[in-house]
């Protein structure tokens, strides 16, 4: 809890990362202070899908998410209901006998990771999973994957801060940062240190940071209770999710504890556009129903576009940018599953602490030339 001596620091942001940092700095003991535009989770948090997964497009990655989950697993008990949390787990789908391949490799380096999967022939696949189209290879089901609802879990972290002694000032536009320093209204609040957790904003609050908008799109349906029992992604999605380059889809499909189904997604660099790219979003549902035929039968109640702050090399920005600035910043789609692993990696950085995997990987001063 925190301390009358322990260090005042002030966290820019309350989506679900600041939310995060908030409340495992004031675990820590540290005086905690947060600063937020809007409210918990306005900003990416509230346009995201609520992931927890593993991911192993590098091994960093696949250290820090698979980490992170296991927090958010820790923790699924004593999450209120408007968490909407739910074990699911995730079923990655091999369209043909080359990604099956890609799956049994998966399989290993899950395995090597200490993450239980389970290999699905064909067969097997379309009994997990009977509204898939028939005539695919199989696929590869991790079970300790969940998902849940970001804008619940922002404000729940925060609620946590606060009662572990945070202030919270909602409303509050940060104009600037320096070292142990963060100017709101005009007037410049002094700290030990400052954590930069404000997303797309992050990098106009401390240039140089290598972050830009990546816009997705996202539909959800009418409530169906039971249509799909997995978070259902084609194997294709890291490609989709993790290169920077043209507009691209991927079939990623989620259950809501509410009965209705989130369908994702597409990735496109545009800048901060936020109009609905109808063409796109067309060719994502059209993805989506190749593989759930079934879809085309469900009502669609609402659409609408996010951004994910997105770096060059698919990994956050997690550590100090000078002494007495801090970031975590940068995480693209996995914002949710890392949100509670960067936490800790923030806390245990500022506090001389060794961390249970290798920070550097999410230095936010690794790439040459970013940090004058």
């Amino acid at each position: 809890m925190t301390s009358e001596s322990g260090p005042r620091a002030i966290v820019v942001g309350a989506g679900i990362v600041g939310a995060a940092c908030a409340e495992a700095l004031a675990e820590a003991g540290c005086r905690v202070t947060v600063f937020e535009t809007a409210f918990a989770g306005a900003g990416a948090t509230s346009a995201a899908m609520g992931h927890l997964v593993a991911m192993d497009d590098s091994a960093p990655q696949l250290a820090l998410t698979s980490w992170s989950r296991r927090l958010w697993t820790d923790r699924a008990p004593s999450l209120p209901a408007s968490c909407e949390d739910d074990p699911c787990g995730t079923l990655w789908v091999a369209a043909d006998e080359e990604e099956m391949a890609h799956v049994r490799a998966r399989a290993e380096t899950y395995a090597a990771n200490g993450d239980a999967v389970e290999l699905l022939d064909a067969r097997a696949l379309q009994e997990a999973e009977p509204r898939l189209r028939p005539g695919l290879a199989g696929g590869l089901r991790v079970p300790a994957d969940r998902v849940l609802y970001p804008p619940g879990a922002a404000r729940f972290l925060l609620d946590r801060a606060r009662s572990l002694g945070a202030g919270v000032l909602e409303g509050a536009h940060v104009e600037a940062l320096a070292p142990r320093q963060a100017r709101a209204g005009g007037t410049w609040h002094e700290a030990d240190l400052v954590v930069n957790a404000a997303g797309l904003a992050a990098p106009v609050l401390t240039p140089g940071l290598p972050i830009e908008p990546r816009k997705g799109h996202l539909v959800i349906t009418d409530r169906y209770p039971g249509f799909l029992r997995h978070q259902v992604i084609e194997l294709g999605y890291l490609k989709s999710a993790h290169t920077l380059s043209g507009p691209s889809v991927a079939f990623n499909v989620q259950p809501r504890r509410t009965g209705q189904l989130l369908i994702g997604s597409s990735r496109e660099l545009v800048g901060f556009d936020a109009s609905l790219n109808p063409p796109l979003a067309a060719r994502m549902l059209a993805r989506a129903t190749a593989y759930v035929p079934g879809l085309r039968g469900l009502r669609a109640v609402r659409s609408w576009v996010g951004f994910r702050p997105a770096t060059p090399d698919s990994l956050p920005l997690i550590g100090e940018w000078e002494p007495g600035l801090y970031v975590a910043a940068g995480h693209e789609g996995l914002g949710i599953t890392t949100s509670l692993g960067t936490a800790r990696l923030v806390a245990d950085l500022v506090l001389g602490r060794t961390p249970p995997i290798d920070p550097t990987p999410f230095d936010p001063r690794r790439r040459e030339g970013a940090h004058a």
